[in-house]
């Protein structure tokens, strides 16, 4: 997944909206969370970086957000563009494959961050925590690569999924209830394929 100081240099180095991840309106992360996420209900974001999903879901209400990430950088410039908003949110800066949560969530949320993970051992240990922060009926939204897509981002190599792939590695305690593609267009102008599945934890 890259260290800490990849990701800090990533985000000093970039404007938040020349980023290749970069969406100033993320459709498909609303339309499935509002439609699986009551706004009194917890929800964490894994990998939120600079992402602007969090001043959305603010504007519709959402009052428990979690936003993780390994870049410190990448929170701090969320909480200044949020200023006195940020108040409401937990910000963790930590590597998801060694990070447990201490509170359950109703809704986890991971746009790009799964596909990084390349060794079987740090999904493992990813899946660990997913299984202490979503409880039984809890739904888990996630986005990779998509079969055909990059094989790279931001430098480093990834595993790309398909539907029935991403299915086998989560295992049986999840099922799958929706997936669709995404092609995402990059501030650059460049075009990658996404595949988005929506799980919920039986």
């Amino acid at each position: 997944m890259g260290n800490q100081q990849h990701w800090e240099e990533r985000y000093r180095g970039t404007e938040p909206e020349k980023l290749t991840w970069y969406q100033a309106h993320p459709e498909q992360s609303l339309r499935w969370i509002t439609a699986n996420c009551k706004p009194e209900q917890a929800l964490i974001d894994i990998g939120a970086g600079a992402s602007t999903l969090v001043d959305h879901l603010l504007e519709l209400g959402y009052g428990d957000i979690t936003l993780l990430d390994l870049s410190a950088q990448s929170l701090q410039e969320s909480r200044a563009r949020l200023g006195s908003r940020a108040d409401q949110l937990q910000l963790i800066t930590a590597d998801i494959t060694n990070w447990l949560p201490i509170k359950e969530y109703v809704l986890w949320h991971d746009r790009a961050v799964f596909h990084f993970l390349t060794d079987a051992t740090d999904r493992a240990a990813y899946k660990k925590s997913l299984l202490a922060g979503l409880p039984v009926g809890g739904i888990l939204i996630m986005a990779t690569f998509a079969i055909s897509g990059p094989e790279k981002c931001s430098g480093l190599p990834i595993v790309q999924y398909s539907a029935e792939s991403l299915q086998v590695e989560l295992g049986p305690q999840f099922k799958l209830l929706e997936t669709l593609q995404e092609q995402h267009p990059t501030p650059a102008g460049n075009s990658q394929l996404f595949n988005w599945c929506l799980f919920r934890r039986k």
